[in-house]
């Protein structure tokens, strides 16, 4: 089972909700429109449409399976100051601050520092309160994260 928030998880539907829809109707009136034009042997808009048709129905059964295998995370509402996964987490590293949001693994997105709990930063996190350090290793050495909040 792969943890997500209730967030992540609405997002996954109203993916799906999208692909199994209005996608499908739009691949579907590509590949109508092309076979009308006649020989599709040498027809590129219907071989096209065809692999986004393919493409579509992938995402379509990836995204099922995700929903079907994830555990919503409860926000307990909890005071106690763990990381967890749905935590802000203040923390200083190579003097800088920053604030990461901990997330399941299908919600990531470390550009927006959204980042994994099954990631080495989210891994070390996990568990930690305010005021505690932790070491990640990285491909350039050991980097020390101070918790300076946990929201």
């Amino acid at each position: 089972m792969k943890l997500i928030t209730k967030e992540g998880l609405k997002k996954l539907e109203e993916e799906l909700n999208e692909r199994q829809g209005k996608i499908r109707q739009e691949i579907a009136r590509a590949i109508k429109e092309a076979k009308e034009q006649g020989d599709l042997s040498e027809n590129a808009e219907y071989s096209e449409a065809k692999r986004q048709q393919s493409e579509n129905e992938s995402k379509i059964a990836i995204l099922e399976s995700m929903i079907k295998n994830s555990q919503i995370v409860e926000d307990s509402g909890s005071t106690d100051g763990f990381v967890r996964i749905g935590s802000d987490v203040g923390v200083k590293f190579n003097n800088k601050e920053v604030t990461f949001h901990i997330v399941g693994a299908s919600e990531a997105d470390p550009s927006n520092y959204r980042i994994s709990n099954e990631s080495p930063l989210g891994k070390a996190l996990l568990g930690k309160k305010k005021g505690d350090v932790t070491k990640v290793e990285t491909p350039t050495g050991a980097v020390k994260y101070s918790i300076l909040s946990v929201k």
